[in-house]
């Protein structure tokens, strides 16, 4: 004979379930893959369809991204370290790092999409592994764009400032490199000791969180992801950028504008791309805490609508090395010499010389992206 079940119990079960369908943060393998509950029909819910949808979605366009971004940054780095006494300033520093984190970020991708279609068919110490490269790396791009947008601000607007300290400028730009480092291994920590295999109608490399306390660290690692990973950066980038574009308005040069329009293209392509991401996040965080989304045909589409913006947010890791880097004069001097010594046109020893038109955006003391 099978035992009753009360009202009450039934109600809680409820929750459970819809607590496993909203998952941890929408990183590549934190869903889609789950349990397959319907807290209307007797527990049973059929995310068929949300998986098969992320099979043929995901995949192509994180190869896209991961041979794209891949390019950018790697020529990024290839400029920086083939050119001599190429990191001069504080923004160079930051765009090496920056193309760095971005390229270790890519290099998840692969495994994400074979887990798309495959399941995860790596060990359990690779799905830690690269869940916590993913996020070391995802923090250290966020952080890292704050820096560049301070060093923006000191060296526009604080302009005496930051000749009279140019030597210490260097040092502490590598100092807080290394502080970006250390401060984002330290919030990725939660993904290497709560990360592990599922096997849950198939195989998946999921965030488990602790029973007792489930709901509670799952808002807590949310939180900490849209706090750190968004409003903070975005509220700096926001004072900062405000302050330059008061200084540029005042500046009497013909290139104000077409700066301003950088400005405004930084800004725009940071929220445009992680604005709908971390609002996602918001409402996961706000389901884990109090669950009010109970019907499965809207839980499959907060799942799909997950898949959409998270690969949204990733195509900003594309869009660095040409707001960041390719946009500069000098970098794109840089560029066009090491193209002509490859094809023989323009020996190592005689680089092209390109006229330098007078701008108070000069390369030499603001950032690349800002000079044109």
């Amino acid at each position: 004979m099978l035992p009753s079940i009360t009202s009450t119990e039934m109600e809680m079960d409820n929750e459970n379930f819809t607590a496993e369908f909203l998952t941890t943060d929408y990183m590549p393998s934190s869903s889609f893959v789950t349990e397959d509950y319907d807290l209307e029909d007797n527990g049973i819910c059929d995310k068929t369809w949300v998986r098969n949808f992320r099979a043929s979605y995901e995949p192509p366009l994180y190869w896209i991204i991961f041979v794209v971004g891949g390019l950018g940054n790697l020529l990024v780095v290839w400029i920086y370290m083939s050119v001599k006494n190429r990191l001069k300033t504080m923004t160079d520093v930051y765009l090496l790092n920056l193309a760095i984190a971005d390229l270790l970020f890519l290099c998840t991708l692969p495994f994400w999409a074979t887990d798309a279609t495959q399941g995860w068919v790596f060990s359990d110490a690779v799905c830690k592994g690269v869940s916590a490269i993913y996020k070391v790396n995802f923090f250290a791009s966020m952080l890292l764009l704050t820096c560049i947008s301070v060093d923006r601000y000191i060296a526009i607007v604080r302009v005496t400032q930051a000749h009279n300290f140019k030597s210490r400028r260097m040092f502490y730009s590598k100092l807080a490199c290394l502080v970006v480092w250390l401060l984002s291994c330290l919030l990725s920590l939660p993904e290497f000791l709560l990360f592990r295999v599922k096997n849950n109608s198939g195989s998946s490399c999921s965030m488990v969180y602790p029973a007792s306390n489930n709901n509670l660290t799952k808002v807590l690692v949310l939180c900490l992801q849209i706090s750190v990973g968004f409003c903070f950066p975005l509220l700096v980038m926001v004072a900062c950028y405000s302050v330059i574009i008061c200084t540029l308005m005042q500046a009497r040069n013909f290139e104000k504008h077409k700066a301003l329009r950088v400005i405004f293209a930084v800004v725009a392509a940071f929220i445009l791309s992680q604005l709908p991401y971390n609002g996602h996040l918001v409402v996961e965080a706000a389901e884990a805490y109090n669950t009010t989304m109970v019907e499965c045909e809207k839980v499959k589409a907060f799942d799909v609508a997950g898949q959409v913006v998270k690969s949204l947010a990733y195509t900003h890791c594309c869009l660095n090395p040409i707001l960041y880097a390719f946009i500069g004069v000098r970098f794109r001097k840089d560029l066009l010499n090491l193209c002509h010594c490859l094809t023989g046109l323009v020996g190592v020893n005689k680089p092209q010389v390109v006229p330098k038109r007078p701008s108070i955006m000069s390369d030499t003391d603001t950032t690349p992206a800002l000079s044109l």
